[in-house]
């Protein structure tokens, strides 16, 4: 199987990397030219990485580094593909915009996933003429860590390509789950309350972000907490979800708080940009 994979950020590399450790040929492709270079480096980076945690050989991290290809031309990309996943930004125009260039260049037996994260997908895939092609895909921060994978079909959605992205998320080693259509899903809808009242309780002086993270860790038993989440997500699209659901469900507990837009607005983003609510190493470029 082929796999061409649209966006090569912090979500798309990741793709990528989980789909070549399965055996796929995979073709990377991103609007800006210059994010292709840095996002085989942190391929090379996180395989080199579980090759000295003993987690893969050299040979079988070399072998997946070769199965991908980077390609400036999105029709190039996608040409031949068993599976198009899309990975941009959640906007979505954006999106509309690339999927009406996927079907025109893409083989038509082709499955289409989105990764959008809180965005419907019956409205993703009415820039396609034959929305059944299109499923949900919805990856976790950090792709190569996280098991989950959100498998989100809408109304329309042919029952072959569900089952498509099913198989394939198994093949990277995922556990699929599927849900129906519906604002934020279920990862989204439920994550992103507690991510923002986590932020409140920053806000109003309650404890610092590494105390509520604890708190969640290890009096929940989550491997990870809320704000450190937010940080690996990103809080500008953290931002975005949490507008955008708001927008479409109402409730208080959807409405960003004020220090989420202040960082924001600072460029505190988290984890891409060295800070959020935790300081950050500088990443590769």
């Amino acid at each position: 199987m082929k796999v061409a994979v649209i966006g090569a950020g912090t979500m798309g590399h990741g793709i990528g990397q989980v789909a070549a450790m399965a055996g796929y040929g995979v073709t990377l492709t991103d609007s800006r030219a210059q994010a292709l270079d840095p996002a085989l480096a942190r391929i090379r980076e996180n395989l080199d990485g579980a090759v000295r945690r003993g987690k893969l050989t050299a040979d079988v991290a070399a072998a997946a580094l070769a199965r991908i290809r980077v390609e400036t031309d999105l029709a190039a990309a996608v040409a031949g593909a068993d599976l198009v996943i899309e990975a941009v930004v959640e906007d979505l125009a954006v999106k509309h915009d690339v999927f009406r260039r996927v079907v025109v260049a893409a083989p038509v037996g082709a499955t289409l996933a989105t990764n959008t994260s809180s965005l419907s997908v019956t409205r993703i895939a009415e820039a396609v003429p034959d929305p059944g092609r299109v499923v949900g895909m919805h990856f976790f921060n950090p792709v190569h860590i996280m098991k989950l994978v959100e498998v989100v079909r809408h109304d329309r959605a042919d029952g072959r390509h569900v089952a498509r992205v099913v198989e394939v998320a198994r093949a990277m080693g995922k556990e699929p789950i599927v849900v129906r259509d519906s604002p934020g899903f279920a990862s989204s809808r439920l994550g992103v309350v507690l991510g923002l009242e986590a932020m409140r309780m920053v806000e109003q002086g309650v404890a610092g972000a590494e105390d509520i993270d604890k708190a969640m860790e290890l009096g929940y038993g989550h491997p990870m907490g809320p704000l450190k989440v937010t940080d690996l997500v990103g809080l500008d699209v953290r931002l975005a979800i949490a507008e955008y659901l708001h927008r479409e469900l109402g409730g208080g507990h959807y409405a960003p708080p004020a220090i989420l837009r202040d960082k924001v607005r600072r460029g505190e983003l988290g984890k891409k940009t060295g800070k959020g609510f935790y300081q950050w190493p500088s990443q590769p470029s």
